[in-house]
């Protein structure tokens, strides 16, 4: 059987092919040089920490409305049983300046949030709102939102219902409240001596009628008031 040599074309011949395939408009495919490596990404800066809660012997001075507050204690940002929340930004954490109270104030406050997380475990924590400002003084419109006609002597605090969905934000709605835990709150605020609490007309929680009261514009929050102690010498830090 007769076999035919088979010969690799002539150099000429491939040249002519690839001319007549560029005549055609058959572009030739060239691999493009691959992109430059990212540069390696920067080392995120350290987020901002806040001093240690400072413990001092504080004083309430004049009325919730008209008042200073000397030696102020500021709730920490957050903690274990406590979150807090900025009422004009609508976020979490409250900036430092919107949470100073007295020592008396933000102990009880985290003492009711620690009592109330361990009755409820699966409750989200309290989110805490405005306190008063670093030294008190009046804490109106010009600092954001509604501003607050109160809230000058480090005696009242704001605190917002517990969500029925568990989320660790302001409701919007009453209908969003977890109406047990709230009513549990407030319970615990008049155990460990809250003087009033304002909540919200359609909320449903109640009181003893002295001491808690229905107000407009708090469907999100409970507003609550402490009584004004004395001057208080040689007291000691505790609850953390």
């Amino acid at each position: 059987m007769a076999h035919r040599l088979l010969r690799r074309p002539a150099a000429g011949l491939v040249a002519g092919a690839a001319a007549a395939a560029l005549s055609a408009g058959c572009a030739l495919q060239v691999p493009a040089p691959s992109p430059p490596a990212p540069p390696p990404a920067a080392e995120p800066a350290a987020a901002p920490t806040e001093p240690p809660l400072r413990w001092r012997d504080s004083r309430a001075v004049g009325r919730p409305w008209a008042g200073r507050l000397v030696r102020g204690v500021r709730l920490p940002a957050e903690g274990e049983h406590v979150v807090t929340w900025d009422p004009v930004r609508r976020a979490s954490p409250n900036r430092p300046w919107r949470r100073w109270g007295t020592d008396e104030t933000v102990r009880r406050v985290l003492a009711v949030a620690r009592s109330h997380r361990r009755a409820h475990p699966l409750a989200p924590r309290i989110a805490v709102g405005d306190l008063s400002r670093p030294h008190g003084g009046p804490f109106g419109k010009r600092f954001g939102g509604l501003g607050h006609l109160s809230h000058q002597n480090g005696l009242d605090v704001d605190v917002y219902y517990p969500r029925l969905d568990r989320l660790e934000l302001a409701p919007r709605r009453a209908s969003q409240v977890d109406r047990l835990l709230a009513q549990d709150l407030v319970n615990r605020f008049l155990a460990i001596g809250a003087e009033k609490i304002f909540v919200g007309p359609g909320t449903g929680l109640a009181g003893p009628r002295r001491r808690v009261r229905p107000l407009i514009h708090h469907h999100d929050h409970m507003h609550v008031r402490f009584p004004r102690e004395r001057d208080r010498v040689g007291r000691g830090a505790t609850d953390s």
